[in-house]
């Protein structure tokens, strides 16, 4: 059925993912962690504006180095955070961080840490595929894990 109904609307390419959307009540605050835990930069236009200046970002963009799309983050005030491992409020989506080494998984999280991230989950004793889920500044949990 699927096969027969892509061949009636035969697409030329396939939709190509533009960037992943986070919603937090701070903007800026969650754009910039990301930045700093990810090494990403805003698009043109968006950076943060002289201290003291007033900051209305409602909408900001994430590039890598190549300046691709990574991520956007929306500002939405009536989001809660969500409550993993519980499932009261759940997290909708997460994203999975990879590094090479246990190594660089311990600086990684320190560094996380720092920027304001906090541990939910400390799976780093594992074997097969040590990780820690932490949650950014907003709540929304991620997970740094060795691959």
């Amino acid at each position: 059925m699927v096969t027969q109904l892509a061949r009636r609307h035969s697409v030329p390419t396939f939709p190509a993912l533009l960037h992943t959307v986070i919603e937090a009540p701070d903007c800026r605050a969650v754009a910039e962690f990301y930045r700093l835990l990810l090494g990403l930069h805003y698009r043109e236009g968006e950076e943060p504006p002289p201290e003291g200046a007033p900051d209305d970002a409602d909408w900001l963009v994430l590039l890598d180095q190549d300046g691709s799309r990574v991520m956007a983050i929306q500002e939405n005030t009536r989001t809660t955070c969500p409550s993993w491992p519980s499932e009261d409020v759940p997290m909708q989506m997460h994203m999975d961080f990879k590094v090479p080494t246990v190594e660089d998984l311990e600086r990684h999280r320190d560094h996380a840490e720092e920027l304001g991230a906090r541990l939910l989950y400390d799976r780093s004793q594992d074997e097969g595929e040590p990780l820690y889920v932490m949650a950014d500044p907003a709540g929304h949990p991620f997970c740094l894990l060795v691959q």
